[in-house]
């Protein structure tokens, strides 16, 4: 895949598409109240719920199809506090509402990685510069080779494996990505430059730790076993649900990346237009999305990433609109489409770009 250009529409046509597309913005915004609230406050709520019912399920379960229905309600509320909560009340999407719960800048969600590297590696870098080659640490997240851009080394033969191992350490790895191990190995920074993030990094990752794998199994006595391992599998769970999605949503065969020279000086409306041929949809029902975080809205996250995420699916029927006005691709289709074309894109780029024959996923 080599990158993209962004001079396929004129310069009138940038700034007519830019106008709409902020235009359909201001409109969502605008629209912004009550059933908004109602929204992540039942997400919230289930959420919670789910979390009681899968620990109490974990620890007094009197057998192992008791057991493993609590790791299953855990894992959801995992996943749901990450994906459709946490993540979505740090890009400010609740902000107007005033409450101190869902404040982008204080709140700190379940995982390893602390909420202020989070806003600075992925709301700021990420979004910023998403899929720009050299900006965005996201791309790849200097594991894997996605592109031609990027010289080919021996160790991207095993880059399936390191996607899997990805993929089951997710959250570790997002938690430990502003280390910028890359940048200290080239000398650009070094060890004592990453010691505020360091300290805050092993403080978080240690309450983490501590209660998913000290306090709740104390409580249990001689079943702390059984809740070791199910707080184990949840969080498994939830690493391999949250990776899968990211990558379908960034790294399809047709996600298109981006140089730097071309992105300099770009106006809204070419930045609009990055955003979508950068990303990736998915279709499915309505449950897929909450779990998703919708992120199965990939584009219109890219392109909207302080409006309440379940505002997508209304927000992206107009915004295909807008792409068959003025011909641009829209990329979307089914999860396990999209998903084996994740996997065809990183298996094509393990290989010496001679042998990069393109892989088919139809």
């Amino acid at each position: 895949m080599k990158t993209s250009t962004l001079n396929t529409l004129t310069h009138q046509e940038f700034e007519n598409f830019g106008n709409e597309i902020e235009q359909l913005r201001q409109e969502v915004l605008a629209d912004l109240g009550q059933r908004d609230a109602d929204h992540i406050r039942s997400i919230i709520k289930k959420q919670r719920y789910s979390e009681i019912a899968g620990r109490t399920l974990i620890q007094f379960g009197l057998n192992p199809l008791s057991w493993a229905a609590g790791v299953g309600l855990l894992s959801v509320s995992k996943i749901l506090e990450n994906m459709e909560i946490g993540h979505n009340v740090m890009h400010g999407q609740y902000d107007w509402m005033n409450d101190p719960e869902l404040n982008s800048q204080s709140y700190e969600w379940d995982t390893v990685c602390d909420s202020e590297s989070w806003r600075n590696t992925h709301n700021f870098e990420h979004h910023t510069y998403t899929n720009i080659l050299g900006k965005d640490r996201d791309y790849g997240y200097a594991v894997l080779r996605l592109t031609d851009d990027e010289p080919w080394k021996p160790r991207h033969l095993f880059q399936l494996v390191n996607y899997g191992v990805l993929s089951a350490f997710f959250q570790w790895g997002v938690g430990l990505h502003e280390l910028e191990i890359d940048r200290i190995k080239s000398g650009e920074i070094s060890w004592k430059d990453k010691i505020p993030f360091v300290k805050r990094f092993s403080k978080k990752a240690a309450k983490q730790v501590a209660k998913d794998y000290l306090f709740f199994p104390a409580l249990a006595g001689p079943g702390a076993p059984k809740v070791i391992a199910g707080n184990l599998l949840a969080n498994l769970n939830r690493n391999l649900w949250t990776s899968t999605i990211i990558f379908c949503g960034h790294f399809t065969g047709d996600a298109q990346t981006f140089s730097e020279e071309e992105c300099k000086n770009e106006t809204r409306g070419q930045w609009y237009y990055r955003q979508l041929l950068g990303s990736s949809n998915f279709t499915g029902g309505k449950w897929l999305h909450i779990m998703s975080g919708h992120l199965s809205y990939q584009i219109e996250h890219h392109m909207f990433p302080d409006i309440p995420s379940h505002r997508y699916p209304e927000m992206a029927i107009k915004v295909q609109q807008l792409c068959k006005k003025y011909d641009i691709p829209y990329n979307t289709g089914s999860f396990g489409r999209q998903y084996k074309s994740v996997l065809a894109r990183i298996a094509r780029y393990s290989l010496p770009p001679k042998k990069s024959a393109p892989l088919s996923v139809s």
